[in-house]
């Protein structure tokens, strides 16, 4: 089967016409990049519901691919995993052959507990690597992952638990954030308390890093599962069998369950790492995320290993892990080629250290080219980074539910002149259209809703997990025969594309995209709260944060401090520290039409300091100016 790394010859102008002229010879060409056990004749059909689907009568297995099928080629004793843990002060490295060694005994254990094809599995760890070995043992067999970060309370944990509905929670005795340890096991078992569906085991990873962990009956070591068991082959599985459910906040404040199939996201990450990444095998590559979210799913573990690329498992912050020098000593330390982040962690290290000195001690030779994304990347800090490490600095733009980039400057196709501001042009296999609320296609430079025709291309969702009215009412039926990403934006005349923002009340603080519509309901629940309004405004550090607007009940004397205190703690408490609220805003009513909608936009408008208009709906429009002065009593926003 061939396995070489293609060189593309084409431009960027003619690789993406031939990808969109003839969709199913585009793809069936990059599936002989991968070893299938019985390759795909049926390249794109659909499935029961009418929705697209790639590679239906193909059969592989993802662990396979990323691990046993290196070995074979004679590259067992390439560092697969660097583990990088300054929280912990450890640095270790595995080869492929000790992570199949690991990966298959672990799958062993898990087909001795009872788990096999067809179950779920919950997985709620830290940055370490037997994250990593828990996701391949569950691919391995066939079992459908479920990674949830593990800063996330009892109560998102609950909600997944419930939905998933996983025979096994695979998690550790402890994370460690830059100042303290936080034991997972007893946000486990309260989460599993808390829950209507109750998994049959927890296998715990430990640490031995002194945090408690209560016993329970469900209880299994890990270390001793792996010790005890054999290794087990891979599992032949469909192209369509769902590798994971990756939840993703949905507006509604229940989160919707992203589900992934396996041969088309083989095939599409494969096909990213060469072509979008320029990656080439055996170099190293570093995304800096964590597992818990798609970049990790995608780019620290699948895509780099698909590719036989050295990946890094980093346990820490871009600062205070120790300082802001950490991403520039990984990157030296480890000889990383190419590096991904959010600009998050750029602004960050840039606050801290503004001229760059740290730069200058680390040798980044090897560094090529150095990828953001997450949030929107303004132009400040693409122009820093360029300035102090002179390598390509490349935005692009792509969703949990896609999986991989759809916007993106082609760096393994062609070079094509950045401009800042635009996450570059469309990836091939994404046809991007711009429209306006009526589903007519705008013409340059004029904003409105960012739609991709279908079909998309192979690695995108393959729906919702058990929620198919969702799925559709989500992304499918506002503009038939499209996708609807949720995000606003426009092209210009070259047809480079830039992202303004969401649409709906999804925030993204820091890359993770977070419901305002949750934290409205958490807010709302204070005795004192007779109504609320969370939106997400600019911050210079984090892209967005969420400031809570709040009515407080008639003759209630509860004091704002005190106020802004319990509301803060009790958003912790449901969702966790990264939903970063820190400022409740008192009011005396909320900017509404006469329906009764709350005008969250206005008011993000007028704290962000951009224009807007006042909406010939408004009930009234002498509140603009009440909660003008609200926001300059408070010092918020631009009134800082």
């Amino acid at each position: 089967m061939k396995n070489k790394q293609q060189i593309t010859t084409m431009s960027y102008d003619a690789f993406y016409k031939r990808s969109i002229v003839d969709p199913e010879g585009f793809w069936k060409e990059q599936t002989n990049a991968l070893e299938w056990y019985i390759p795909p004749k049926t390249i794109l059909s659909e499935d029961q519901n009418g929705y697209p689907q790639w590679f239906a009568d193909g059969e592989l297995n993802i662990c396979y691919l990323t691990i046993d099928k290196h070995i074979q080629d004679g590259y067992g004793d390439q560092i697969a995993f660097i583990y990088d843990s300054p929280v912990t002060q450890t640095i270790r490295k595995y080869t492929f052959n000790e992570v199949k060694t690991e990966v298959a005994k672990l799958a062993g254990g898990l087909t001795s507990l009872g788990i096999t094809k067809g179950d779920t599995a919950v997985i709620y760890m830290p940055m370490i690597p037997q994250v990593a070995f828990a996701m391949l043992a569950c691919a391995r067999l066939g079992v459908t992952h479920s990674v949830v970060f593990g800063g996330f309370a009892p109560h998102e944990l609950a909600i997944r638990i419930d939905d998933s509905r996983p025979k096994a929670i695979i998690t550790a005795s402890s994370g460690i954030e830059v100042d303290r340890l936080i034991a997972y096991k007893p946000l486990v078992d309260e989460a599993i308390a808390m829950a209507a569906y109750k998994p049959e085991k927890v296998i715990i990873f430990n640490r031995k890093l002194g945090a408690k962990i209560p016993f329970q009956e469900y209880d299994v070591d890990y270390e001793k599962l792996v010790s005890q068991s054999e290794e087990v082959p891979c599992v032949p599985l469909q192209s369509t069998h769902p590798l994971y459910i990756l939840y993703t906040s949905g507006t509604t404040g229940k989160p919707k369950g992203i589900v992934r199939d396996t041969g088309g996201y083989a095939t599409a990450l494969k096909f990213s790492m060469q072509h979008i990444y320029d990656v080439k095998e055996g170099e190293t590559f570093w995304a800096a995320s964590d597992m818990g979210w798609a970049v990790g799913h995608s780019y620290i573990l699948y895509g780099p290993l698909l590719n036989r690329n050295t990946t890094v498992i980093f346990e820490g912050k871009p600062i205070r892990t120790p300082d802001a020098s950490t991403y520039w000593r990984v990157m030296a330390d480890h000889k990383v080629s190419v590096m991904f982040t959010a600009p998050t962690a750029i602004r960050a290290i840039k606050k801290e250290d503004p001229e760059g000195l740290f730069i200058k001690n680390y040798d980044l030779s090897n560094l090529r080219i150095q990828f953001l994304a997450g949030e929107r990347c303004d132009v400040a800090t693409l122009e820093w980074y360029r300035d102090h490490v002179p390598v390509p600095v490349i935005d692009h733009w792509w969703q949990t539910e896609s999986g991989w980039p759809m916007i993106a400057n082609m760096m393994g196709v062609e070079y094509l002149p950045v401009k800042p501001g635009s996450a570059g042009k469309a990836v091939t296999g994404y046809q991007i259209v711009i429209f306006d609320e009526n589903g007519k296609e705008l013409p340059p430079n004029e904003e409105g809703y960012v739609v991709i025709k279908l079909p998309l291309p192979p690695g995108t969702m393959l729906g919702l997990w058990e929620d198919e009215i969702r799925f559709k009412a989500g992304y499918l039926t506002r503009f038939p025969g499209y996708y609807f990403s949720g995000d606003g934006g426009y092209k210009d005349k070259d047809d480079y594309i830039y992202i303004t923002g969401r649409v709906d009340d999804v925030i993204n603080v820091a890359g993770h995209r977070l419901s305002t519509a949750e934290m409205e309901e958490i807010v709302a629940s204070h005795n004192a709260v007779a109504e609320c309004a969370v939106i997400g405004i600019n911050d210079a550090l984090k892209g967005q944060i969420p400031l809570a607007l709040a009515v407080i009940k008639s003759g209630d004397d509860t004091e704002h401090f005190q106020l802004e205190y319990e509301v803060v703690q009790l958003v912790r408490e449901k969702i966790g520290a990264v939903a970063s609220l820190r400022n409740v805003v008192i009011v005396q009513r909320l900017p509404k039409t006469r329906s009764g909608k709350i005008l969250r936009k206005l008011l993000r408008n007028i704290v962000d300091g951009e224009k807007y208009q006042i909406p010939s709906t408004i009930d009234d429009e002498t509140i603009i100016g009440e909660v003008t002065e609200a926001f300059k009593n408070y010092g918020i926003g631009v009134f800082k």
